[in-house]
């Protein structure tokens, strides 16, 4: 027979009805709080809530006739088609036998990814940082590249269309071209696995055999790097210290070079673009 259970005591209960008045006063407050701000912002006092209802109005407006559009009902298709797509295909792979060692692969990397992470994470915030720098001072590049770019797509287009048409009409023999090539290959391949095999297992011992000698061999060489570090950083200096004093000469350089070229610029562009009030002499020197 089942017993019958305790009743609360009477500090329980006091206390349930403490609880309950406390979060119905914070409920009644945050109410009160949310119907302040819905009069302060729809107050008709100063017409701002009617121009705020007249403009909401409007937008919901525009945005029903723009979704009712063609080409909005094709993305919403699109959309729609996309999403049955990925739910069609994800579930089966979901559940298909090389998800397991997928899963596995991705929680082996998410474990020892970490530290590496952890680790890398001042270097990769000065990478971008200065990541961003150049991007900034290559932005007077963008709309030339920009422009570049958009004439090598326009000249790839007739390109890839044509390639395109040719692969269409020659769809039967790419047929028998792949045809061809798995009947080929197809008896081909146990073979192969066994090689596959022999020459992982025979890698593996390889490895297993390289990896002491291979581990004495970076001790020898972080030793001898650390040996030769102060000459290393005094080769670093003299080259710096080289390339301060080539400047100047390398500064120079350039900027004769330019005086050079726009003279020659200039020189083209009058003798390619004469002026129409006189005749074009062209004077060569022996």
């Amino acid at each position: 027979m089942a017993t019958i259970p305790s009743l609360p005591s009477r500090e329980d209960v006091l206390r349930m009805a403490r609880s309950t008045t406390d979060i119905t006063g914070q409920l009644l407050d945050t109410a009160g709080n949310i119907t302040k701000i819905a009069v302060n912002t729809l107050d008709p006092r100063d017409g701002s809530g009617a121009e705020a209802l007249r403009v909401l109005r409007k937008t919901t407006a525009d945005l029903a006739e723009a979704s009712a559009s063609p080409q909005a009902q094709e993305a919403f298709y699109r959309i729609v088609d996309t999403l049955t797509r990925l739910g069609t295909t994800g579930a089966p792979l979901a559940v298909h036998p090389v998800s397991e060692p997928a899963q596995a692969l991705l929680t082996a990397l998410g474990d020892s990814l970490l530290p590496v992470l952890d680790a890398v994470e001042p270097a990769v915030e000065e990478v971008a940082e200065a990541l961003g720098e150049f991007v900034d001072a290559l932005s007077p590049l963008l709309p030339a590249a920009a422009g570049l770019t958009a004439g090598v797509l326009l000249a790839l287009t007739p390109l890839i269309r044509a390639a395109a048409e040719v692969l269409r009409d020659g769809t039967p023999e790419l047929r028998r071209i792949a045809d061809a090539l798995t009947s080929t290959l197809a008896p081909l391949m146990p073979l192969q696995v066994a090689l596959a095999e022999r020459a992982a297992a025979a890698g593996a011992g390889v490895v297993r055999a390289t990896l002491s000698p291979l581990a004495d061999l970076t001790e020898a060489a972080a030793a001898s790097m650390k040996a030769a570090r102060p000459v290393l950083i005094a080769g670093e200096e003299l080259l710096v210290a080289s390339l301060e004093q080539l400047q100047p000469l390398l500064l120079a350089t350039a900027s004769r070079t330019g005086r050079v070229a726009r003279a020659a610029a200039v020189r083209v562009s009058a003798a390619v673009s004469p002026r129409a009030d006189g005749p074009l002499v062209v004077a060569t020197s022996a």
